[in-house]
């Protein structure tokens, strides 16, 4: 098992959401975070006044799935999720040693 986190614009999770959907994700957690890579934030004007916004608002989708659908995942949040613009976001994968469904108590695969 393997787990998928994805940082991507707030405007694209519903498409991406939807993309997941598709290729039978069956479960996802989302926040609302914020951050930075490359593009460093942006200054903005408020009230007349400029400030530099150094965290940017994202979304972070963590999605948990046997190691053999990660490449299909990877490739829906990639395709939906692109703008060709800086600050599209990134994808992480790690391995999952155990999972367990609270109310059951299944485990791993069963347990997704």
């Amino acid at each position: 098992m393997k787990l998928v986190i994805a940082v991507i614009k707030p405007f694209k999770l519903d498409e991406v959401h939807e993309a997941l959907t598709r290729i039978g994700v069956s479960g996802m957690t989302v926040a609302e975070v914020k951050g930075y890579g490359r593009q460093k934030g942006h200054t903005e004007i408020y009230r007349g006044a400029e400030y530099a916004v150094s965290f940017l608002p994202k979304v972070r989708i963590d999605v948990v799935v046997p190691a053999d659908r990660v490449e299909a995942v990877i490739e829906a949040i990639t395709s939906t999720a692109r703008t060709g613009q800086i600050g599209d976001g990134k994808i992480f994968v790690t391995p999952i040693d155990r999972a367990m469904r609270i109310r059951t108590g299944e485990t791993d695969q069963d347990a997704l």
